[in-house]
């Protein structure tokens, strides 16, 4: 799964994640359980929970800081910037931060809907950027990440931000207009398995089996049709038709799902979870970029 150069492309940086939620919690997890950067390499700062930052802190070992002074010096040392605040206070925390990050600096940006360009400009200026919508099964190396890079971004800088991402799951680069759908695909798609998941389990309890039988049931299931299309490499939809058999129960359960529009509400999300992403990075630029318009 791994990149063969991810090792010596990540070894000796330093990362700096302005953000603490769950996010930037999976890359980092991440990365420092797969022994790829030192916990001492890693720094996470925000705004005002001093209490989550300990708590990483505890928990993984990286470095943060509760005075300013020292979150600025955490910024301006770092070899990368991961801007991993949520999306409704990037205008801000983007603007917080500008002054300290410098163009020799590699950014990258985890937030939804926000636009290349918008950032730039946030920034005051061009900047190396890596814009990408990652999942949080980066937590066990099984995410699955879009990105897409800035005009300034040299060709290591590239590398080392896909270096980053296949180090905890596999990442695509894409063009910037491509990431809303990218969200609504991967970056939302783990809640869709697990909304689905919460429904076999509760049906599972309905029928009479423990909530610890139905869980177990439902996992094994998950990971299993999972593991048949990555290993087989056969289209689902040929491994959908192989265990549904004329007038049988899968048959059945397909109807049903049918007769609620199962496929047509799964498209629906998708596009949905993506239009919402761009709404977002819109609503940004219109806040805080009015030049910048509706771009990426």
């Amino acid at each position: 799964m791994n990149d063969n150069h991810t090792p010596s492309l990540l070894a000796g940086r330093r990362l700096c994640f302005v953000g603490a939620g769950s996010m930037a919690e999976a890359i980092f997890r991440g990365l420092i359980e797969r022994r790829l950067v030192e916990p001492a390499a890693i720094s996470v700062v925000n705004r005002a929970n001093n209490e989550r930052l300990r708590e990483l802190n505890e928990t993984y070992g990286v470095q943060f800081a509760e005075e300013p002074a020292r979150k600025d010096q955490l910024i301006r040392s770092a070899d990368i910037v991961v801007l991993a605040m949520k999306p409704k206070d990037a205008g801000a925390g983007i603007g917080r931060v500008a002054s300290l990050i410098s163009e020799r600096q590699l950014v990258v940006s985890v937030l939804a809907g926000v636009s290349i360009a918008t950032i730039e400009t946030l920034l005051g200026g061009p900047r190396p950027i890596a814009r990408t919508m990652p999942n949080t099964s980066s937590t066990i190396g099984l995410g699955a990440s879009g990105v897409s890079f800035s005009g300034s971004v040299s060709g290591e800088q590239r590398e080392i931000a896909l270096a980053l991402f296949r180090a905890v799951g596999i990442a695509v680069e894409v063009e910037e207009r491509q990431l809303e759908i990218v969200t609504g695909v991967s970056g939302s798609g783990p809640a869709y398995i697990y909304y689905m998941m919460e429904a076999m389990i509760a049906a599972g309890v309905q029928g009479g089996l423990t909530p610890e039988a139905s869980r177990e049931l439902t996992i094994q299931t998950v990971l299993g049709a999972g593991e048949m299309v990555r290993v087989t490499g056969e289209d689902p939809a040929e491994l959908r038709r192989k265990v549904t058999s004329p007038n049988g129960a899968t048959q059945a359960a397909i109807e049903k799902l049918d007769a609620h529009h199962f496929t047509a509400g799964v498209i629906s999300a998708v596009h949905r979870s993506a239009d919402r992403s761009r709404e977002m990075g819109d609503e940004l630029a219109a806040k805080y970029v009015p030049a910048a318009g509706k771009q990426g």
